[in-house]
């Protein structure tokens, strides 16, 4: 947008007649002003929601939906892209170069926020680039058997690893993502040893997989899973989370075995860093009213996903405490 389109008729012929500098200059700063405040304006297009992981995982699904929801406090729709590749990175690079106006916005995973960082794995990224502005979920790693392996509890599935070590099949993302970390801790709480295939991409890998036999297990969200739970072609036999999840009551914590171990995937709304405070606020607010709607809760509960808000003033803060509490965990591993 130019001044010439922000100034009126009359405004112009002012500008034509000028003759001195100083006025020339008092007319130009005139104009030069006017264009920010009818560029506040937003959104002025539709917003560019980037999933940086491939259609039909959980990632993609609850932010669909919650994008779908947003879009009703907005005068514009919001649409959502697909971009996998590099464990998120390959999106999240587009989303830190997209212009920082808002119209372009995406999506932070465990992987984006640790994985990415901790081993330096893909020059040029980093969350500076990025500004959160909301999480809208928390939800905790389960570990899921297949009907036919055989396995009815996680009890069972331990004891089939103590008794032949490398030989109960678990599928997991690759090594630095945060069910790779979970196998490999419950590995050391309990003194067992499985043989660990990883999956790159979304979850619905280890569906397939689980389905077809190529495993006996996966670790992932019960969200992530839910179509085959619901089926009854998979079977959740723990939760890593010291709390029992009201939405699957049939799947114990770990905690009643008497192991702590906590882990778990998230779902961070982000701009590109630099974005302007008031369209941050435009976007948490959409998104916030989303999120808050009896629609998205039932929906999210529904699927055995635990919502959990925080918005811009608190998700940089809970990244940070996330990171470091990740960190930690990996060093003792030395992973």
């Amino acid at each position: 947008m130019t001044a010439h389109t922000l100034l009126s008729t009359r405004q112009w012929s002012r500008l034509a007649s000028v003759t001195t500098g100083s006025a020339l200059a008092s007319v130009l700063l005139a104009a030069a002003v006017a264009v920010p405040v009818a560029q506040a304006d937003f959104p002025q297009r539709d917003v560019r929601m980037i999933v940086p992981w491939p259609a039909g995982g959980g990632a993609d699904a609850i932010s669909r939906k919650i994008s779908n929801l947003a879009e009703q406090a907005l005068p514009t729709s919001v649409y959502v892209e697909n971009i996998g590749g590099a464990v998120t990175a390959t999106g999240l690079m587009q989303l830190a170069k997209a212009r920082p106006d808002g119209h372009t916005i995406g999506v932070l995973t465990y992987d984006s926020v640790v994985t990415l960082p901790r081993g330096n794995m893909v020059p040029g990224y980093s969350l500076d680039k990025l500004e959160p502005f909301a999480r809208v979920t928390q939800e905790a790693d389960a570990i899921v058997v297949s009907k036919q392996s055989g396995y009815g509890s996680y009890e069972e599935l331990i004891e089939a690893a103590r008794a032949n070590p490398g030989t109960v099949r678990i599928g997991v993302a690759p090594e630095g993502s945060g069910p790779y970390l979970a196998v490999r801790r419950l590995e050391a709480a309990t003194g067992v040893s499985f043989n660990v295939i990883s999956y790159p991409g979304s979850s619905t890998a280890e569906a397939e997989a689980l389905l077809s036999g190529e495993i006996d297990g996966a670790i992932s969200s019960l969200g992530d899973f839910s179509g085959i739970l619901s089926s009854g072609d998979a079977l959740g036999v723990v939760e890593l989370s010291g709390s029992q999840n009201p939405a699957y009551p049939e799947v114990p914590p770990i905690s009643e075995f008497g192991i702590e171990l906590e882990t778990g995937s998230f779902i961070v709304l982000a701009a590109p860093a630099n974005t302007p405070e008031d369209v941050i606020d435009t976007l948490e607010s959409a998104y916030q009213d989303a999120y808050e709607s009896d629609e998205f809760q039932q929906w999210v509960t529904s699927i055995g996903v635990t919502p959990g808000w925080l918005g811009s003033e608190e998700v940089d803060e809970w990244i940070a405490s996330y990171q470091q509490r990740t960190f930690a965990a990996m060093d003792e591993l030395n992973l």
